[in-house]
């Protein structure tokens, strides 16, 4: 329970820099009405700097090395986002085992079900094959595939780099997020069925408010 406390309080924290701070949040709303999917690609390194050394043990653990990492896939309208949407029954182990390489850590996997996968109107295998073939639909820049090295980028330039390797991709269905002067997540919106981008320019810049913000490297 402490490690599923601790995962609510990381993703609450990533939806209140969503960029459309004075969204409403919409709580037991009907599955599957919602307009959008925002994929979060969490910053792995710069997550295991801080408070995920103690939240997250397997994620940053020595020697994982990771870059990209999935924080959700989160259904949105327009205008705000619903959350536990009545069908938060928890995940079964063969769901479960779909998820597998898609989160970092299961407890993620099984919080983000029940506060955000609910919401999608889809089973929870259903629902985790939709995040995995989200996933797997954005293609990470070469510089950003486990740098060695510490980085310094701009927002414009990383959403450049990001749309010069995913054709189709536009600067209005990405959005770059930072916290204490370093990369924090690069967020992708879908379409509904989760197959194409999305349009989705109040999702906003979170907290970027620097020229310039720092990728830590994926050691």
């Amino acid at each position: 329970m402490t490690a599923i406390r601790s995962f609510a309080a990381a993703a609450l924290a990533g939806l209140a820099c969503l960029g459309v701070a004075q969204a409403q949040e919409t709580r037991g709303a009907r599955p599957g009405d919602f307009d959008y999917y925002v994929l979060a690609l969490s910053w792995s390194p710069a997550f295991c700097d801080g408070e995920g050394r103690f939240k997250a043990r397997n994620q940053c653990a020595v020697g994982r090395s990771l870059g990209f990492v999935v924080h959700g896939l989160w259904p949105q309208y327009r205008r705000g986002y619903p959350t536990e949407c009545g069908m938060g029954s928890q995940p079964s182990r063969i769901a479960l085992d779909g998820a597998q390489g898609v989160y970092p850590e299961e407890g993620l996997a099984r919080y983000q079900w029940r506060k955000h996968g609910a919401c999608s109107g889809l089973s929870p295998s259903d629902y985790f094959a939709t995040v995995r073939r989200a996933r797997d639909a954005v293609k990470i820049p070469p510089a950003l595939q486990k740098p060695a090295a510490a980085q310094t980028w701009t927002v414009v330039d990383l959403e450049r780099a990001f749309i010069a390797v995913n054709p189709g991709l536009r600067a209005d269905q990405i959005s770059v997020s930072c916290r204490t002067g370093q990369l924090s997540e690069v967020r992708v919106c879908f379409t509904k069925d989760g197959r194409g981008f999305e349009s989705c320019p109040t999702l906003g810049r979170g907290a970027c408010r620097g020229r310039e913000f720092t990728v830590p490297p994926a050691l």
